[in-house]
């Protein structure tokens, strides 16, 4: 008996699957949306009408950048340490000590 309910949400699924592929405009207009927001723009009228948050915001913009200009430039030193280090090995192979070639 429990058969029943399992093909009956199966058949369900499919036929909304069907729906979506053969009329997509109507069940896009029958899927419910979240409203839009204004919530960036608000944001952007404090920035410029409020002078304390204004240099709040800006103040951890600044910080966020430094931060992240920190942050690759720490990156950028560790790849360039890898970089001598690969080429260090290469030379190695390619030169060893006692002045012959590696074959």
């Amino acid at each position: 008996m429990k058969l029943l309910p399992v093909r009956l949400v199966l058949a369900a699924g499919a036929a909304e699957v069907h729906m979506r592929q053969r009329f997509p405009r109507i069940m896009w207009a029958l899927t419910p949306h979240l409203p839009e927001t204004d919530e960036p723009s608000a944001e952007l009228q404090r920035i410029d009408s409020d002078p304390e948050y204004r240099a709040l915001f800006l103040a951890g913009l600044d910080a966020e950048i430094e931060r992240r200009n920190a942050e690759r430039a720490a990156e950028l030193q560790a790849f360039a340490d890898a970089l001598d280090v690969a080429a260090d090995v290469l030379r190695t192979v390619l030169r060893p000590d006692n002045g012959e070639r590696a074959a």
